[in-house]
C-alpha cells in the first residue's frame, strides 16, 4: 500500500496525466468540533453543495440526462442522473451521492464531477433511499441495484459493462467500499432481468470513508450510531439499542470485514485532521487490503478535516486512478 501526503512528481503525472497544483487550501471547520444544530439532511446537502463547490472556470462539455429510474421500493422511485461527455471513452464511473446516509438531488454537482467527465468518463450520479426512513442495510441494496441497472443497460449508455468504477465521499465512500467488497453475481433465475446482473465494480476511488464501526479511531471504539456518530443514529436503526445489537450490525456494515483477494483496486483520499471519520479508518482498511494483495493507495491530506475547499481538484487524481485500473483492464 502506498501512503503519500502529496503525490510525487511521477505519481502526479501517472494519476493526473497533466500538470496540476496540489497546494493545500484552508480547511473548513470540522463538524464534530462544533456540534451542529442543523438537521442531518442539511449537513449532507451542505457537504456537497458548499464544501465540494467547484471553482473550475471551464466546465467540461457534457449532456445531462436526469431522473433515470433504476428501481422502486415502497412506492418510491430510485433515480440517477447521467452525465455523458461530448467525447466519451466508453467507461463508466458511479458516484454515490450521500452524506450522513442522506441522498438529495440538489447535492448533485456536475462541476464537481468534471474531473471524471473531462477524461471521457460517463458519470452516473446515484441517489439512494435516505435515512431516517431507510437504514444503511437497506441503502446498501439500492447501490447494488443501481450497478445492476447500469450494467444491464450498458449498451444503451455506451459504456463497457466490465469496466465500471465507483466513487463517493464520507457515507458515499462507505457505500462505495461496501459495494466493492460485497459485489455479487446476481440471481440468475430472477424474474427481473436487472437482478440477474452482477453488482461488482472494477475500481474504487473515494474520500474519507468509514470502514470499521467497531474500531472507530482506535481498537474497540464503538461508533455504531453511538459515540462519534451518535448524531447519525437513525441511519443505523433499532439494533443499536443494545450492545449486542451494535456488535452484530457493526460487523455486517463495516467494509473491512469483507475484503478479499477479489476486492478491486482502491484509492482513498483522507484528511489527517478528520475528527468525524478518523484517518485510522482508511489506514486499517487499506492494511487489510494489502494483506489480501489488493492494489491500494492512501493520499493523506495534512491538516485537512472532513472535507475542504477545492476538493474538485482532487477529482483529477481520482480520475487518474480510474485511468490506471479501468482503461488498462482487458476486456
Amino acid at each position: 500500500m502506498k501512503h503519500v501526503s502529496s503525490p510525487s512528481e511521477s505519481e502526479r503525472r501517472a494519476l493526473l496525466g497533466t500538470t496540476a497544483s496540489t497546494t493545500p487550501l484552508p480547511s473548513n471547520a470540522r463538524r464534530s468540533e462544533t456540534r451542529s444544530i442543523l438537521p442531518v439532511w442539511t449537513v449532507a446537502v451542505l457537504l456537497f453543495a458548499i464544501v465540494f463547490q467547484s471553482h473550475a472556470q471551464d466546465a467540461a462539455k457534457f449532456t445531462r440526462v436526469e431522473d433515470i429510474i433504476y428501481g422502486r421500493k415502497h412506492g418510491v422511485a430510485l433515480t440517477l442522473d447521467m452525465l455523458r461527455p461530448a467525447e466519451p471513452n466508453g467507461l463508466g464511473v458511479i458516484f454515490i451521492v450521500s452524506g450522513g446516509w442522506y441522498s438529495a438531488k440538489r447535492a448533485i454537482n456536475p462541476q464537481f464531477l468534471g474531473g471524471f467527465v473531462e477524461r471521457g468518463y460517463t458519470v452516473f450520479a446515484v441517489l439512494h433511499g435516505s435515512q431516517p426512513k431507510f437504514q444503511i442495510a437497506e441503502i446498501d441494496k439500492d447501490i447494488h441495484r443501481a450497478v445492476r441497472f447500469i450494467r444491464h443497460n450498458a449498451g444503451k449508455f455506451s459504456v463497457d459493462p466490465d469496466r465500471l468504477g465507483v466513487s463517493g465521499a464520507s457515507a458515499g465512500g462507505h457505500l462505495s467500499l461496501l459495494l466493492a467488497t460485497r459485489g455479487d453475481e446476481g440471481v440468475k433465475d430472477a424474474k427481473d432481468p436487472v437482478d440477474r446482473e452482477s453488482s461488482a465494480v472494477q475500481a474504487v476511488a473515494c474520500f474519507f470513508p468509514p470502514t470499521d464501526f467497531l474500531n472507530y479511531g482506535k481498537p474497540g471504539e464503538d461508533a455504531v450510531g453511538v459515540g462519534t456518530l451518535a448524531d447519525y443514529n437513525a441511519a443505523f436503526g433499532p439494533m443499536i439499542r443494545t450492545a449486542q445489537g451494535r456488535q452484530l450490525l457493526g460487523r455486517a456494515i463495516s467494509p473491512i470485514n469483507f475484503v478479499s483477494e477479489k476486492t478491486p483496486p482502491i484509492l482513498i483520499v483522507h484528511g489527517d485532521a478528520d475528527v468525524l471519520v478518523p484517518i485510522q479508518q482508511a489506514e486499517s482498511f487499506l492494511k487489510k487490503c494489502e494483506e489480501k494483495k489488493v492494489p491500494t493507495m492512501l493520499i493523506r491530506r495534512e491538516g485537512k478535516g472532513h472535507g475542504w475547499p477545492g476538493m474538485d481538484k482532487e477529482m483529477e487524481v481520482l480520475a487518474g486512478w480510474f485511468d490506471q485500473h479501468l482503461k488498462a483492464r482487458k476486456k
